[in-house]
């Protein structure tokens, strides 16, 4: 381990397999980065029993125990001030500076609700959104809000729009995102009053906010590579993901039906193999795992609550990478001398 590992907070009782799947996936995300130690909070005798499976983990993983967890069903209300669960206890941890950012697979409200109220929004944000890491034909893209907020002014998207490229600078490489709307149309006039306002916040702003606004994308474009960013609403981002991931599998098994109705077509998958192969690859989910609340003080990580082993070190790995590159001091930096709640009294006052 390096002198200053980095250290990331675990709720170790969070998703469908835990804390079985959880320990599988730190035992990989380990191996691939030396240099973090883990918090794991639960119940350490389950913990420590998944833990005997790889010895190794002992030497980076502190293990402290916790009478509770948070279920699927519970409801964020009810959990967000019992302070004996192991989601609790983990997001505690980066608040009070022992851990640098924090993953859980459990409960996504619950996690939302607790991050927010232990590790606050960041000054001049006013809500923090869900964002992930999505693949288009060409590449990858990032995409938010995706559930956190069902409605948004026209100042909560412009503020996405900013974290969201600040996200794709740090977390793709790429050095002048292209940042979009989702919206039902392309043209100016297309769609609600808060996301024409936010449009013309983007458009005015840009220069200052450092940001390359395209304008509109209209959900037919997302998988081809048409913006880097993609700001939306809760409501309209999750639908949007939901749909994408489903007409994915659909077309998988409109594949796999036509190939089974028509055996000659076996003839030609030998052919096929290396670009299936890759294909496959490339849209494989595991490799998107770790949804991140941006606009708080602090990482907070979801990962899905039914991943396995290695998709959970992708959420590992995805949080190591932007705690490295000082995500959340970037964010504070770049919005240091932006009111963007100012910029959009000061258009209100010129139509007046």
């Amino acid at each position: 381990m390096s002198e200053n590992p980095l250290l990331i907070s675990i709720d170790a009782m969070g998703g469908d397999h835990s804390p079985k799947i959880v320990i599988e996936g730190l035992a990989i995300a380990s191996k691939q980065n030396p240099d973090i130690r883990f918090l794991l909070f639960g119940d350490a005798q389950k913990i420590e029993a998944e833990m005997k499976r790889f010895p190794k983990l002992s030497g980076v993983c502190e293990v402290r125990h916790c009478d509770e967890m948070v279920h699927n069903e519970d409801k964020p209300s009810q959990v967000i001030r019992n302070k004996s669960t192991s989601m609790y206890q983990a997001i505690d941890a980066v608040r009070n500076g022992e851990a640098q950012a924090v993953i859980s697979a459990g409960n996504t409200g619950a996690l939302m609700a607790i991050s927010k109220m232990l590790l606050k929004t960041i000054h001049k944000i006013h809500r923090p959104a869900i964002v992930s890491i999505m693949p288009h034909r060409y590449g990858r893209y990032v995409m938010l809000d995706l559930g956190a907020n069902s409605e948004c002014t026209a100042v909560n998207l412009a503020e996405f729009a900013v974290m969201g490229n600040i996200l794709a600078k740090h977390a793709l490489g790429i050095e002048k995102p292209k940042v979009a709307l989702l919206n039902i149309g392309a043209e100016e006039m297309k769609g609600r009053e808060e996301i024409r306002h936010a449009a013309q916040m983007l458009r005015e702003a840009a220069e200052d906010l450092n940001i390359d606004f395209t304008g509109y994308i209209e959900p037919h474009d997302i998988p081809f590579g048409k913006a880097d960013v993609i700001v939306a609403d809760g409501f309209t981002g999750n639908v949007a993901l939901k749909s994408i991931e489903g007409t994915a599998k659909f077309a998988a098994a409109m594949i796999k039906d036509a190939v089974k109705k028509a055996p000659v077509s076996w003839l030609g998958l030998p052919f096929l193999y290396f670009a299936a192969r890759n294909v496959k690859k490339i849209m494989n989910p595991k490799l998107y795992n770790g949804a991140m609340f941006v606009g708080l003080n602090g990482l907070s990580v979801k990962s899905h609550g039914g991943a396995d082993g290695f998709s959970f070190s992708v959420a590992v790995n995805n949080a190591a990478l932007l705690v490295r590159q000082n995500f959340v001091e970037t964010i504070k930096d770049e919005l240091e001398d932006i009111d963007l709640e100012e910029i959009s009294q000061d258009m209100f006052y010129d139509v007046l």
